[in-house]
């Protein structure tokens, strides 16, 4: 019979108030592995910016003595923590996330390279924008130099639903394997059957037609 070690993460009151709290966790954890047994539960408290992980450390000897699963509640905003998936990465333990079961090695590097790579741009294009600005002579940070408040909000409101697209775990798993069949050559009607049959699903929790699957690829820069 499988055996499993749980992994949960606690971090702040918002975390909580969102329903990703311990409790939470450990719910949807023990509704997946439904009768079967859990050995031992490893819970991390995060701070800050800090990317040491001692509990996930634990938890991964753990399932290496025991020959057990490590199992997580959720990959979404995991996968995007660069230290979390490098840990995973480098162990030999099979893990399964139970929001999204079809989760493998290839998914998780190239979900961490994603992330990697997208961090590097956000820093850049900052940078850039900054310099800019500096170099036109707008004096930073000053409220003469700020769009009125209906601009403002025109904005923030588009960087946010962006953000929000691309943030979204949904979204997240789907460009990750659409990367892997873009370099196959697949079409377009191909990627969207395949997308269907593996039980991907949309930031809406729906079946992808054609148009989503296109506005993903050019999202995700591989068509434009």
């Amino acid at each position: 019979m499988k055996t499993y070690i749980a992994y949960l993460r606690q971090s702040t009151m918002k975390q909580q108030i969102s329903g990703l709290g311990v409790e939470a966790q450990r719910e949807i954890i023990h509704n997946h592995v439904k009768n079967k047994p859990i050995l031992a539960e490893y819970i991390e408290t995060e701070s800050g910016k800090k990317s040491n992980r001692p509990q996930l450390l634990a938890a991964l000897a753990m399932c290496r003595k025991t020959n057990s699963i490590l199992i997580v509640a959720k990959l979404d905003r995991l996968s995007r923590n660069v230290a979390f998936t490098s840990k995973l990465l480098e162990s030999d333990v099979e893990i399964v996330f139970c929001d999204f079961p079809q989760a493998n090695r290839l998914i998780l590097h190239i979900i961490s390279s994603i992330a990697e790579y997208e961090a590097g741009l956000i820093s850049q294009r900052t940078k850039q924008s900054l310099q800019a600005k500096k170099a036109r002579g707008v004096r930073l940070g000053k409220s003469e130099n700020l769009m009125n408040k209906f601009e403002q909000a025109v904005q923030h409101s588009i960087v946010t639903n962006k953000a929000k697209a691309d943030n979204n775990p949904n979204n997240m798993r789907a460009i990750a394997l659409l990367r892997s069949l873009s370099i196959q050559g697949k079409s377009l009607s191909e990627m969207t059957c395949l997308l269907n049959e593996q039980g991907f699903i949309t930031s809406k929790g729906c079946k992808f037609q054609i148009t989503q699957v296109k506005r993903l690829l050019v999202r995700a820069g591989l068509m434009s």
